[in-house]
């Protein structure tokens, strides 16, 4: 069968889509990097370890998976354990738990709010935000819903400064802690150090937009209820 497209202009149509790949990688590329390299520069000065962290009337932690037992994962359990750390050390008075609850059989606030209730934080110092569905959703929704003016925000290594950056971007003066004991964990810590470099586009995107939270709803009281108690 003869094509019937000449074989110069055949030549420069793939030339051409080469090209324009090329640009869509290149610029994806810087885009990513670009990205990355506002969130460690905002965050910087204001990531530090348990004991080293400022004082601030919240811990905000935020949600990551839960098995379908209602046992936090290695990661979540860390995050936990950290924020029970800087509650026992007297860093923070309350505890905000932010995460997932789409579905009623998936419930990370409430899982949170039990390992930390089983290990000795009084139940009254636990506040959960039901509607945390992704980072930016859970700092904003602490500002606007729960009025967290100050806070720990504590959440992994790998995540720390993306988490910082957005709370301090929406009006939470906010510091963080980052675990690194899963880091033993390496593929599932290597992956979420990978996925991370791509979510702070997202969160240039977030910020830059000042989109709303996939769920608003009305201001809720229990923040500042358990600071007042």
């Amino acid at each position: 069968m003869v094509s019937l497209v000449p074989p110069d202009r055949g030549r420069r149509w793939r030339r051409r889509i080469l090209v324009l790949t090329l640009v869509v990688v290149l610029l994806s590329a810087a885009l990513v990097v670009g990205s990355g390299m506002w969130v460690r520069r905002s965050a910087q000065g204001y990531v530090y370890d348990v004991a080293g962290v400022p004082a601030a009337p919240v811990a905000l932690v935020l949600g990551a998976q839960v098995y379908p037992d209602g046992s936090p994962s290695p990661f979540l359990a860390a995050r936990l354990g950290l924020a029970r750390q800087l509650w026992a050390a007297g860093k923070v008075r309350v505890i905000l738990v932010s995460g997932d609850h789409r579905r009623w059989d998936y419930d990370e606030p409430g899982a949170m709010r039990r390992w930390l209730v089983d290990r000795g934080v009084p139940a009254g110092q636990v506040v959960e935000d039901h509607a945390g569905f992704d980072t930016y959703d859970s700092c904003l929704r602490a500002r606007r819903i729960f009025g967290v003016e100050r806070a720990v925000v504590v959440t992994q290594g790998f995540h720390i400064d993306r988490a910082v950056t957005v709370c301090r971007r929406v009006g939470v003066d906010a510091v963080g802690v980052g675990d690194q004991s899963v880091r033993r964990f390496e593929r599932a810590w290597a992956w979420g150090a990978f996925r991370d470099r791509f979510a702070a586009v997202k969160a240039v995107y977030d910020v830059v937009s000042g989109r709303d939270p996939v769920f608003l709803g009305r201001p809720e009281w229990g923040v500042r209820d358990a600071l007042r108690g």
